[in-house]
């Protein structure tokens, strides 16, 4: 690799290569000017055994990046944080907020794992940066912070609250993004993406000065999204015309056909042990 060139792996996905344990949750292994970065870590179980079989030597990384404070990102912390010493942990910092899914009058607690919350505590706060503004790790390389809601067709994907009487709904408000400038556009990792992909790239454009688009990673979460929202979002997808799509996770089966029938070859199906290079 020379220092402008970006790598990306995925170390956890809802589907899997060859050999590698799939699980609903992601993780992302990226390489880009002069920096290892860990974003996200799955649910725990099935990213430290892709880690083993990938042979990513996790002592590499520089810093920990967290999308937001889902058990299915949040999982392998504990992991990440005894095995690499020193490393920078960044994160919004509702991310340790309880929070629940509420189906059919159940609720189901989906926060970060208690180890997990456990772990950050014992960070120093030199080492644990609480992320709510746009931030720079290198002259190339930004995470979103709070990403504004602003489009009327986008919401959270889901029935997520507070509290589990479902009468707090959470906005997930630690929602983050990050993206790397390349000199062919910004390449866009996406944890869930609960802002909403819109306010999301939009949010990076006007935050990173820059227009093009040259790829998207990460999960879309489009799992319940209408026929309306799907379109909306087919359409900006047009517009920005990045080369490569790779939707993951909680984008949807259904979602994923669509924006594939849409966008033809651009549009590829992410699973983990799938590496991309920019």
């Amino acid at each position: 690799m020379t220092p402008t060139d970006v790598n990306i792996t995925i170390l956890v996905d809802n589907h899997a290569g060859d050999g590698l344990t799939g699980e609903h949750g992601l993780a992302m292994w990226i390489r880009a000017a002069g920096k290892t970065i860990l974003f996200d870590t799955g649910q725990g179980s099935a990213f430290e055994k892709n880690v083993r079989l990938l042979g990513v030597d996790l002592r590499k990384a520089d810093a920990l990046v967290l999308s937001h404070g889902h058990y299915d990102h949040t999982g392998g912390i504990p992991q990440v944080l005894r095995e690499v010493s020193g490393i920078e942990v960044y994160c919004h910092p509702a991310v340790v907020r309880p929070r629940y899914a509420l189906r059919n009058g159940t609720a189901t607690a989906i926060q970060m794992p208690r180890k997990s919350k456990a772990a950050l505590d014992t960070l120093s706060p030199e080492r644990l940066h609480w992320v709510q503004h746009p931030l720079m790790l290198s002259d190339t390389i930004g995470i979103t912070g709070f990403i504004r809601r602003k489009t009327d067709f986008e919401d959270t994907g889901g029935p997520f609250y507070l509290d589990p009487d479902g009468k707090r709904p959470d906005l997930i408000d630690d929602d983050l993004a990050l993206w790397i400038r390349t000199d062919q556009g910004l390449v866009v990792c996406l944890g869930c993406c609960h802002a909403g992909l819109v306010n999301t790239i939009q949010h990076i454009r006007g935050t990173s000065g820059t227009e093009k688009i040259r790829a998207i990673i990460g999960g879309l979460h489009l799992m319940a999204a209408d026929s309306r929202r799907i379109g909306r979002t087919i359409d900006a997808l047009r517009s920005y015309s990045p080369s490569i799509i790779v939707p993951c996770h909680c984008t949807g089966d259904n979602a994923f056909a669509s924006l594939q029938d849409a966008l033809g070859e651009r549009v590829v199906a992410g699973m983990s042990g799938e590496t991309y290079q920019f």
